[in-house]
């Protein structure tokens, strides 16, 4: 079927509320339509436009300054979407249990297009409680979840070949150390992340398998003086025995 002037029209105006949607998605505060227009090379009189259609939807708002941001409905559908993930499902009680019992943030993370995407988390008392979001990518090299993907993962994710980013001064920056801590992370079957990330935060992860297929992976993060306080390898056992739960949930075996 031949595609009209008016199919490929109404294509680029779909292509452009999303560019929109996923601009403010990573803005750190509202935008107005001038920087928006300016930012994404759109005429300001369409983007207005778009963004007007967004408001009604409630895909977008406007705050107290007339500037746009993130709508609710957004999160509508996100959990939408989320709800009809099975492994979401199986984890939410695990996740749950865990975070009560210890008083820390776990988290539900799985790969997506190339990317370690947060799914699910569950927020303890503790350090770092809204951080990072549901939806948020997380870099592979720097992170436990990153590790385990790359050991458990491979054919899926691609390895780093160049030089990695420093986050903080204990990023492992070189391939050849990257590739010694997944080897040690698929040898343990858990990955650990210590201040490599985020300065002050420690995280352990253990994947969520189907036979040796990783379908996602369990994350407890805390400050880390916390983690020296109940021993990470205590700790590890802990998220390794939650990932099996949930694995389990997911087969039908578990409660």
């Amino acid at each position: 079927m031949a595609t009209t002037s008016s199919d490929a029209s109404q294509a680029g105006t779909v292509e452009k509320a999303v560019d929109i949607l996923f601009h403010l998605h990573g803005s750190q505060e509202s935008r107005g339509v001038t920087a928006i227009a300016r930012d994404l090379g759109l005429a300001k009189s369409s983007t207005h436009r778009l963004l007007t259609t967004l408001r009604r939807r409630g895909l977008v708002e406007r705050d107290e300054r007339g500037r746009y941001r993130t709508g609710i409905g957004l999160v509508a559908l996100g959990l939408g979407a989320l709800e009809r993930e099975p492994v979401v499902a199986a984890a939410r009680p695990v996740l749950e249990a865990e975070a009560e019992s210890l008083g820390e943030t776990f988290f539900l993370v799985s790969l997506r297009a190339q990317e370690i995407v947060v799914l699910d988390k569950v927020e303890g008392t503790g350090f770092l409680r809204a951080a990072p979001r549901v939806g948020s990518a997380v870099p592979v090299h720097a992170t436990a979840v990153g590790k385990l993907y790359l050991a458990f993962a491979s054919g899926l994710l691609s390895f780093p070949s160049e030089t990695l980013e420093a986050f903080t001064s204990r990023t492992a920056i070189d391939v050849g150390s990257l590739r010694a801590a997944v080897a040690e992370t698929k040898l343990r079957r858990w990955a650990s992340n210590r201040d490599e990330w985020i300065p002050g935060l420690s995280v352990l992860a253990a994947p969520v398998l189907s036979g040796e297929r990783m379908l996602a992976a369990v994350a407890l993060a805390m400050a880390s003086p916390r983690l020296e306080e109940f021993g990470e390898e205590a700790l590890a056992r802990r998220v390794v025995a939650a990932g099996l739960r949930i694995a389990s949930r997911l087969e039908g075996s578990g409660q």
